[in-house]
């Protein structure tokens, strides 16, 4: 199958204050603006078939300085989870509400007020990128490398479902702002490739080309060496 490569967007004004932005429109500061263009440096040269995104600005400003050749489509799969009334809110003071030890202990039981659950976020962010996958595995090959920008919380939950750990368990994930993480699916079993990669070289996550088969002249002579040939001893 293809790899998904999962990028988180670059550093916004409401990670710099320490608000929880939500789905509202914050867009990336200085650090973030500079955090999307060393990726797109990393991501210069990988063949990607395919990018999708979040539809928020800050998501779409990171691509736009990574990859500005490319032509992203919206994923609406893929946006943040709807935190509701908490959206906007600090961090110090949504860590005093009674829900804020479930969410980091029991977030499969979180529904935000006036927003989304937790659960929902994950099944549907998973369903995007499954979806994506096996379409741009049956377009462009399993050697394809597609992209998808999204956000903390959306990439831990993909991240859990490819390891196959329970959503409670998410919390003890971390995906970075503009940090890469990879995953290859199969038919049995997901592979987590890479994770919260903020510097290493991107260029090993391309799959090498299939090798091709050995001509039957020579299958006689590989044959040979595993099980022995003629005058091998028993």
């Amino acid at each position: 199958m293809a790899t998904l490569l999962l990028l988180r967007h670059g550093r916004t004004t409401a990670n710099a204050d320490g608000g929880l932005a939500g789905r509202q429109p914050v867009e990336l500061d200085d650090t973030g603006r500079a955090q999307a263009a060393a990726v797109g440096e990393r991501l210069r040269g990988l063949p990607l078939a395919t990018v999708v995104t979040s539809p928020l600005i800050r998501c779409r400003q990171t691509l736009e300085l990574a990859l500005p050749q490319a032509a992203p489509v919206v994923e609406e799969g893929l946006i943040e989870c709807g935190y509701g009334a908490w959206e906007g809110q600090p961090l110090k003071k949504l860590a005093k509400e009674p829900l804020w030890p479930v969410v980091q202990q029991h977030p499969s039981a979180v529904v935000f007020p006036a927003g989304e659950s937790m659960a929902a976020m994950a099944a549907r962010a998973v369903a995007a990128v499954r979806t994506w996958d096996a379409r741009v595995t049956a377009e462009h090959g399993p050697e394809a490398v597609w992209l998808a920008c999204s956000h903390g919380d959306v990439i831990k939950a993909i991240v859990a479902d490819a390891l196959g750990v329970h959503l409670d368990l998410f919390q003890r994930i971390v995906a970075d702002p503009a940090s890469v993480t990879a995953i290859r699916y199969t038919p049995l079993r997901p592979f987590l490739v890479r994770l919260n990669d903020t510097g290493g070289d991107l260029a090993a996550l391309v799959p090498p080309p299939p090798k091709r088969r050995r001509r039957a002249s020579r299958r006689a002579d590989s044959d040979a060496a595993v099980g022995g040939g003629a005058g091998a001893a028993g």
